[in-house]
């Protein structure tokens, strides 16, 4: 009886001490937890993510496949309790970095992670650098943690499907032209491999894209993409030569157009210009004839005899200044 009683004691302290005492957990300030009980989440109501703002990134055809309830989400601090049934899952929010070219499942995949393969609309194998920040998302817990088994792969695997398909359709928008810009000169894409000095030019629009493109990641898969920069763009070894030659002339070209168009700009500016003087000089010289008619026909209304009168005084005046004055003779 007393060995028993001493079991009994024994187990009670033994479950006190194992799960009494240890039931007590803190959470971090970077951190956020969930409490599952007997494997399922503590629910907030019947709430689900259909509910909160990150679902209106979501296509309505994606809207009933990522409806995922809401969780009650244990904030920083402590000391909380669980019951032995019970199980804390906790996961850091803070924002992280990682290479857009790293597998996740697959590390040693695209060169040990460092650089990320996709095909141009030209058909070139192009390298791109760059970088992807991302968070768990406190709002879709339940996604992270038991909705999809691995979600960074999956969000990885996404991103760069949409990367690539970005890279294999971009191109590039016409370049506004402006009154009196010079004229680009026109090159074939075909023969110059456009695509690439597109996306090199681009880069910014690129990242842009892919930031709206991923904003449902959030509501798909619980975490949240913050920015994606993409850092460069490599063309194949046998192609940056040529691809360097080509970018020279076509700078040659536009440098040429460019002098032509500065020459034929300060020529039309000369040509104004000369316009200008030589109408001045007409109106210098047909101005004292205006005024000398304006003053004719003032004088004409003074009477029948004033212009005959005023034109004697002129000659009077032209005889006294002249040496010599020849008048033709009258015969009659």
């Amino acid at each position: 009886m007393t060995i028993l009683l001493g079991c009994g004691v024994g187990f009670v302290v033994w479950f006190m001490a194992r799960f009494l005492a240890g039931g007590f957990y803190t959470v971090d300030q970077n951190e956020r937890a969930v409490k599952t009980r007997f494997g399922r989440a503590e629910r907030v109501g019947t709430a689900t993510t259909l509910d909160d703002p990150i679902a209106q990134s979501l296509q309505d055809e994606q809207r009933q496949r990522y409806c995922y309830p809401q969780v009650r989400v244990i904030r920083p601090g402590g000391p909380y309790f669980k019951w032995p049934w019970e199980t804390v899952h906790k996961v850091s929010v803070a924002t992280e970095a990682m290479n857009m070219a790293t597998d996740p499942e697959f590390p040693s995949a695209n060169a040990e992670g460092t650089v990320l393969e996709a095909v141009t609309k030209d058909q070139l194998n192009t390298g791109l650098k760059g970088q992807l920040r991302y968070r768990i998302s406190e709002k879709n817990l339940y996604a992270y943690l038991f909705g999809v088994k691995f979600p960074i792969a999956h969000v990885m695997g996404y991103f760069v499907s949409v990367l690539r398909e970005r890279i294999a359709n971009f191109e590039a928008p016409a370049p506004k032209q402006l009154p009196g810009d010079p004229i680009a000169p026109q090159v074939s894409p075909a023969v110059i491999g456009i695509s690439i000095n597109d996306l090199r030019k681009n880069l910014s629009d690129i990242s842009d894209h892919m930031s709206r493109e991923c904003a449902s990641s959030e509501a798909r898969y619980g975490i949240a993409l913050d920015a994606s920069l993409i850092t460069g763009i490599d063309p194949p070894p046998d192609v940056e030569s040529a691809l360097a030659a080509i970018n020279t002339a076509y700078n040659q070209v536009s440098s040429d157009i460019s002098l032509a168009q500065a020459s034929a700009d300060q020529k039309i500016v000369q040509s104004k210009r000369a316009v200008e003087i030589e109408t001045l000089k007409a109106q210098a010289e047909v101005e004292p004839l205006t005024a000398m008619a304006a003053q004719l026909a003032e004088l004409k209304k003074s009477g029948p005899g004033v212009l005959a009168a005023y034109l004697r005084n002129v000659r009077l005046k032209l005889f006294t200044q002249s040496r010599r004055v020849i008048q033709e003779a009258n015969h009659e």
